[in-house]
């Protein structure tokens, strides 16, 4: 299986040019659209994204992964084996919380680059190409490297801010909830929201806290909007009321 994790966002022909590549290089390897709307040009939001959504995704899968505002540059392209799944996409800090949280990791730097490579479309030109070879049970042309030459940004192992608001105005945050006492309060602008274990067991008009499906922190808002009425957007910061697990 091949995932897509990018910013890239269903409207116009970016998805659709990878897919395509994915598809004729990759013939008869599903390609699943996992995370198609990540934040716009936000590589942190991703960062804790990531892990969070490509946890289920069986052994061996390859997940395209294209948050890449420095395209172009000469950032790295790289080539990521984490536990059991392949990772590909730029060294920009992007996989910087999946390498930490992974037990074994292997990095490679691709060394590999198409006849035709576009300042502004590695993700077609040559990640999804990358990507496809693997699925194939290929071995692109890349160079071992070790993980501390690696972008690794000094974030937090847990981020206390919204990373992603789905459709119906839920706020994905990248903290874990295994790291929160049931306990806890959440503090969000003049909002206090305390956990509930399912939409069902929340009152009406009361925002809420609880696990979403991927084991992160999520603010809701029981039939209704919560970004809109609580005011949230991502990159909101909020605060627990002495709520973590030592």
């Amino acid at each position: 299986m091949i995932a897509i994790f990018t910013d890239f966002g269903v409207q116009g022909p970016y998805l659709g040019q990878m897919r395509a590549v994915l598809l004729a290089q990759a013939p008869g390897v599903p390609v699943v659209d996992i995370f198609p709307d990540l934040p716009s040009f936000n590589v942190q939001a991703a960062a804790y994204l990531l892990p969070a959504y490509s946890q289920y995704l069986p052994d061996d899968s390859v997940s395209v992964c294209v948050v890449d505002p420095g395209v172009g540059s000469d950032r790295r392209a790289l080539v990521v084996r984490a536990d059991s799944r392949w990772y590909v996409g730029p060294d920009n800090g992007l996989f910087s919380i999946l390498i930490r949280r992974a037990a074994q990791v292997q990095v490679f730097e691709i060394t590999w680059r198409p006849e035709q490579l576009s300042n502004s479309f590695h993700g077609r030109d040559l990640f999804a190409p990358v990507a496809a070879a693997i699925a194939r049970g290929e071995q692109p042309s890349a160079e071992a490297i070790d993980v501390n030459r690696l972008l690794i940004p000094n974030w937090p192992e847990d981020l206390m801010q919204v990373v992603y608001l789905d459709g119906y105005g839920n706020a994905v945050t990248g903290l874990r909830s295994c790291a929160v006492r049931r306990d806890a309060i959440l503090s969000v602008g003049r909002w206090r929201c305390e956990f509930r274990p399912t939409f069902a067991e929340a009152d009406a008009g009361i925002p809420f806290w609880y696990e979403n499906s991927n084991g992160l922190l999520e603010i809701a808002l029981p039939g209704a909007d919560a970004a809109a009425v609580l005011g949230l957007a991502v990159g909101s910061v909020f605060t627990l009321d002495a709520g973590l697990y030592s």
